[in-house]
């Protein structure tokens, strides 16, 4: 894998990957193979040499990724390797048995007859660096704001509300919720929390829960699942005795806590606390405390009205599950037992959610008047539009195509236009539905899927956008965090794509 540093609009370097996502023992792998093929072509007096060395490449790199991990990336250009090594040993032991038999006479497959076993041989190395390119292990843009990043996991049951996807009476709403935070900085090399999960088994779950969600067999997100994120895990609070803004989180539907990693990082990083929530019975898997896997009961109908219905409903709960959270994290900003204690500035809130978790940060917004503004990234308006918000909103859009379902922008532009404040919808060249997560970093490059805005490219935009957002509306008072307020944020929002801003006075 090849890195290089570009300097990004802030000063600051930012990090982009180029090039397969391949470690030295895979790449030598891969050359080992290609010599191989090349063996055969070679002339007579080079051609021993030539495959001993290569086939002594390849038992070499191969220990190697059996001892530090073996890709399945990497199974094509073995199977080639294992095609290959009899042919390419061959005219040593043919060698050999001439020396014993002098009068034996030497034997080679004609060309015409090699050709088409070189060339699919090939077409298996090839598909090793292609898929690894495709597939690769997602590796997280640096934050660059002042702090460092912590982040722990959190479960929160509400006692006064039953869990609706359940007949059980006596079952409680429980809620697993990931909280990343500015923490202080950490000795260098302090190890990074896991992306997917606490534990390499949650990780590893949580990956085959979001890839059979896709209809994608589960191996293919085996290096999403052993990924490492920019956070340490229990890292110190960072000092000074500032008071850090709280943004809430939903997935979407289907997804996890932690598809946002990367934005809640940056956010982190720039002195905001976010906390995103696991919603069971919704979200790909969650792992309670108690050992329990809850996997996602929702789905579709195929019939549009009754899935509405039922988004209305998934939307409603996912509204409650932000408010109670909120709730906690008031209760637990005065736990003078808890690291983050007077530290949390509850009164600066933002709700904020991918899909259908845009959804319900609208409607927790019109429920709750504790939350000061709403971010939703690509999210569908679900439920009621009464009553009107009375916060400003950030809608980030992709732009509309032909298959965009025809009721998205008239509803997200009745519910911004009613809005009492001044809400704004920038559309973001280049993006598609999974831009808004971390999707880009690890899953093929495809513009329909990821957009065309590059690895890192979508999560840094959707961060600096949300960031332009939200110090301009939460960061009211001077001596917060990270600086004083921003003011009107249109002017930064309209460089990172086509701006409309809907403001109550009809300006």
């Amino acid at each position: 894998m090849r890195r290089r540093g570009v300097r990004s609009d802030d000063g600051g370097v930012t990090e982009t990957i180029t090039g397969p996502s391949m470690s030295l023992p895979e790449l030598l792998a891969v050359l080992a193979a290609l010599a191989l093929v090349a063996a055969r072509w070679l002339p007579a007096a080079a051609r021993p040499r030539v495959a001993v060395a290569a086939a002594a490449l390849s038992v070499l790199s191969i220990a190697v990724l059996a001892v530090v991990g073996l890709r399945w990336q990497l199974l094509p250009v073995l199977a080639g390797t294992a095609l290959l090594l009899p042919f390419a040993l061959a005219p040593l032991l043919r060698s050999r048995l001439r020396r014993r038999s002098p009068g034996r006479a030497a034997r080679r497959a004609p060309w015409w007859l090699a050709l088409p076993g070189s060339a699919a041989c090939l077409a298996l190395i090839a598909a090793g660096p292609l898929a690894a390119w495709a597939f690769p292990a997602p590796v997280f843009p640096a934050p660059s704001g002042p702090f460092a990043v912590g982040t722990r996991v959190v479960q929160w049951t509400d006692p006064d509300r039953p869990e609706t996807f359940t007949a059980d009476p006596d079952d409680r709403r429980t809620v697993v919720v990931q909280l990343w935070y500015p923490a202080a900085p950490g000795p260098a090399g302090a190890p990074r929390a896991p992306y997917l999960g606490r534990t390499e088994q949650e990780a590893r779950t949580v990956a085959g829960a979001l890839a059979g969600g896709a209809g994608l067999p589960g191996f293919l997100f085996d290096d999403a699942a052993r990924a490492r994120s920019r956070a340490v895990a229990g890292a110190p609070v960072a000092g000074g005795g500032g008071r850090f803004p709280v943004v809430l989180f939903s997935p979407g539907s289907g997804g996890a806590r932690t598809q946002n990693t990367a934005w809640a990082e940056e956010l982190a990083s720039r002195g905001y606390l976010v906390a995103a929530l696991d919603h069971p019975y919704d979200s790909a898997a969650v792992l309670l405390d108690d050992g329990r896997t809850v996997r996602s009961a929702t789905s579709s109908t195929g019939d549009r009205d009754r899935d509405e219905e039922l988004a209305a409903d998934w939307t409603a709960v996912r509204a409650a599950d932000l408010r109670f959270v909120l709730t906690r994290l008031e209760g637990l900003d005065h736990d003078a037992a808890d690291p983050l204690a007077g530290r949390l500035d509850t009164g600066r809130t933002a709700a904020a959610g991918h899909s259908m978790g845009g959804a319900a940060a609208l409607q927790a917004a019109r429920q709750d008047a504790r939350i000061a503004a709403v971010v939703d990234l690509d999210g569908f308006p679900h439920g009621p539009a009464a009553p009107a918000l009375h916060q400003p909103v950030l809608a980030l859009t992709q732009a509309v195509t032909p298959d965009t379902d025809p009721r998205y922008l008239p509803r997200l532009t009745e519910a911004l236009a009613a809005d009492t404040a001044t809400t704004y919808r920038l559309t973001v060249p280049g993006t598609a539905h999974l831009s808004f997560t971390d999707a880009p970093l690890y899953l093929p490059p495809v513009p329909s899927l990821v957009g065309s805005l590059g690895r890192t490219g979508a999560p840094r935009l959707v961060a600096a956008a949300t960031l332009a957002f939200l110090d301009a509306t939460l960061r009211r008072a001077p001596g917060d965090a990270a600086g004083d307020p921003a003011g009107d944020p249109a002017d930064a929002l309209a460089a990172y794509g086509s701006l409309t801003v809907h403001r109550p006075d009809g300006g």
